[in-house]
């Protein structure tokens, strides 16, 4: 076969490369005069916010741009080859078995009615022509590569029986099936979990080693490129605005977009009122309509007229680094180590009294134990087990923990979409854990506010932005008379930062992070005192993320809100919160102030968690902590400590406690909860998991 032949040049190189969609109307360029090269065994991140072009990239190496995408200018060469010049055999020998693409959405690659072995055996006896027997003994290897528990029952499986980490990794695993040159990974671990996410890279990494497959790592998260990568490209409106390795570009950087993309991260050391963090100002510029000359320009600090702006920037070499290159007319000139202009400092708001009180709060579904036909017994689902703790006056308190762990259950029975099952919630000493949305009046409703993930579900997209506010101050009893809640309207418009001209469009003609000030505006309509905020930056990009939490920290100095923050990105929970509750399967691991939970003593699956989140910051060491096994069900919790399975410390219980009796809760020092069997002198022992490197 002609795959093994050596080949020692760079795998991919991408040269000049420009794509065009076009429309009945215009030509609309993606990406413009792009260069990149992966040499054998490299892994190369590709980072930029969402319509950068990072996507378009990839669809162009794979040839699969559709009807309406065209490359017009420049060339892509695999091993050597320009593939605009193979035919259409050719293309599809290379793809898939030379070149293999792992999407975001794990499912949107599995098919949902065929077995995992049969779809995994697939690869090799149709690219290759093997028989069944090695076909079958190919798969069970690669199901055993990515860690999969059982793979004799995995290749048995249905997709739709396994958990998104895992049919991530089964996705991973049909990838390299084929042993490919080049795999090319499109932000392969947006949608799973922290600790799966942090499992599913150390794989990917240790099995580009195994099998010496060249990468190119396709993210907005510089964290995860930092942990994975060797060099960079960091993309901007369709161009790449710095190349180089990780070292030079996030330690040296050369490009004031790179620049303002690390100032708008919570890295560690930002704190909301003395260092805030920075928001890069304007938005980014559509496709028709970018500026001419640079297009960082108009949202640049180092921008110059009559300069920047007259003439096609080409990239530059940074002299004396490792083939470091940057599109600035400036580079030169700037002093990149001149000390951040801070954003004025805040007050601190001064934390009142308590707002919110839960006490033993429980929720329990009831399911049938044979959900698809009904009938026969049920099985109770233990969503929310014994949740205990208060929110105060101008307080932010983080609810930290992955998917299953019952953190939207809980917002539900607070917002009375649900209701308790046992034990109470307190609204200002009145109860209101019986009482379902229906049945509360006006005040309470709008007292107690939620801030959605997603911005685009939330909105009605036939009514003008205005109108939905209007809405929603009709609801709540809001002002007597149309002009009244008019002109409150548009208050809420200057609140949230929106040209009061916002409120006659429609929600389509706005970006994701301007929605996401819309669900915002809306949530305070009714002068909510608490708002609980359900990751409501996680759909964004970095640039916008930081102008939404600063908005919601604004709001909350001039109102004095309660904002419960539901999160599982560990740094933005460092960034803005006062006090942080760890949920695990339903039971509250751990309470503390934001201090306490982020420095030793941890329960051990906090321990875990700040291993497991990617930091963009080259002087950080982190102990390294990969959990094994999944997430267990909610359905069919293990018995003792729910976290007894993935526990690297059960061994120090000696009595085998952990499984067999639910941990007590105890207090370690001020406050500090720790729900945990470990002795007082075991968890002394702990050692910080995130250390800044001595220089």
């Amino acid at each position: 076969m002609s795959k093994m032949a050596e080949y020692d040049g760079p795998i991919l190189e991408i040269d000049k490369l420009s794509i065009s969609f076009f429309t009945r109307l215009r030509e609309i360029p993606a990406v413009m005069d792009f260069s990149v090269s992966v040499q054998p065994g490299e892994a190369v991140g590709l980072v930029g916010e969402s319509g950068c072009g990072k996507s378009t990239v990839a669809l162009g190496v794979m040839q699969d741009l559709g009807k309406n995408g065209r490359v017009v200018g420049g060339t892509i060469k695999f091993k050597g080859r320009d593939l605009a010049e193979m035919s259409s055999e050719e293309l599809r020998d290379i793809r898939g078995n030379e070149i293999a693409m792992i999407y975001q959405e794990p499912m949107a690659s599995l098919n949902p009615a065929m077995k995992i072995g049969r779809q995994l055996m697939e690869v090799p006896m149709i690219h290759e022509g093997v028989g069944q027997d090695e076909a079958y003994a190919r798969a069970l290897e690669v199901v055993t590569d990515v860690r999969l528990p059982d793979p004799e029952r995995m290749l048995n499986s249905f997709p739709h029986q396994l958990s998104g980490g895992q049919q991530q990794r089964i996705v991973i695993a049909m990838a390299l099936m084929s042993k490919p040159a080049l795999l090319i990974l499109d932000e392969p671990t947006t949608a799973l979990d922290v600790t799966v996410e942090a499992a599913v890279v150390e794989l990917v990494k240790d099995l580009g080693k195994k099998y010496g497959t060249s990468m190119l790592f396709i993210s907005h998260n510089l964290g995860l490129v930092l942990e994975t990568c060797d060099r960079l490209c960091v993309m901007y409106s369709g161009e790449a605005v710095e190349r180089g390795s990780i070292k030079d570009v996030f330690d040296e950087m050369q490009h004031p977009y790179t620049q303002a993309l690390f100032r708008s991260i919570p890295l560690p050391g930002a704190d909301k009122n003395s260092r805030p963090l920075v928001a890069i100002p304007g938005n980014f510029p559509l496709p028709h309509e970018r500026p001419s000359g640079c297009n960082f320009g108009p949202r640049c600090d180092y921008f110059e007229e009559g300069r920047c702006d007259s003439q096609n920037i080409l990239m530059e070499a940074v002299p004396g680094n490792d083939r470091h290159h940057t599109r600035c007319l400036k580079f030169q000139e700037i002093d990149w180590n001149a000390p951040i202009t801070l954003a004025e400092q805040k007050e601190k708001g001064e934390i009142g009294r308590t707002v919110l009180k839960m006490d033993n709060l429980k929720k329990y579904y009831e399911v049938a134990a044979n959900a698809l036909f009904g009938g026969g017994t049920t099985k109770v689902v233990k969503a929310n087990e014994t949740l205990s703790f208060e929110a105060h006056e101008s307080e932010t308190l983080a609810i930290v923990g992955e998917s299953g762990c019952g953190k939207s259950t809980f917002a539900k029975v607070l917002m009375g979409l649900e209701t308790a099952t046992d034990g109470q919630i307190l609204l200002d000493n009145r109860n209101i854990e019986d009482v379902p949305i229906e049945d509360r009046d006006a005040k309470t409703v709008g007292e107690v506010q939620m801030v959605f993930q997603n911005p685009f579900d939330t909105l009605n997209p036939s009514m003008t932005v205005g109108r939905q506010i209007i809405r929603a101050l009709e609801i709540f009893g809001v002002g007597n008379t149309e002009a009244e809640r008019k002109k409150r309207m548009l208050e809420l418009l200057d609140l949230v930062k929106l040209p009061r001209a916002f409120a006659e469009r429609m929600p389509r003609q706005l970006s994701g992070g301007q929605k996401q000030r819309v669900g915002i505006a809306r949530a305070f309509a009714g002068d909510a005192r608490i708002v609980v905020a359900d990751e409501p930056v996680s759909a964004l990009d970095v640039s916008v993320q930081a102008a939404v939490t600063d908005l919601l920290m604004e709001i909350q100095r001039e109102h004095k809100t309660t904002l419960l923050f539901i999160s599982h990105d560990l740094s933005i929970v460092r960034y803005l919160s006062d006090r942080v509750m760890v949920m695990y399967l339903g039971h509250v691991v751990e309470l503390g102030t934001t201090d306490q939970v982020f420095s030793p003593p941890y329960h051990p699956y906090t321990e875990a968690l700040l291993s497991a989140v990617p930091i963009a910051d080259t002087s950080i060491e982190k102990e390294h902590i990969v959990l094994e096994g999944d997430i267990p069900s909610a359905m069919d919790p293990p018995p003792g400590c729910p976290f007894q399975t993935r526990c690297r410390w059960k061994s120090e219980v000696p009595d085998g406690r952990c499984e067999s009796d639910v941990p007590p809760v105890k207090t370690l020092a001020d406050g500090h909860q720790v729900k945990c069997h470990l002795a007082d002198d075991v968890l002394a022992r702990m050692q910080p998991v995130i250390k800044i490197a001595a220089e």
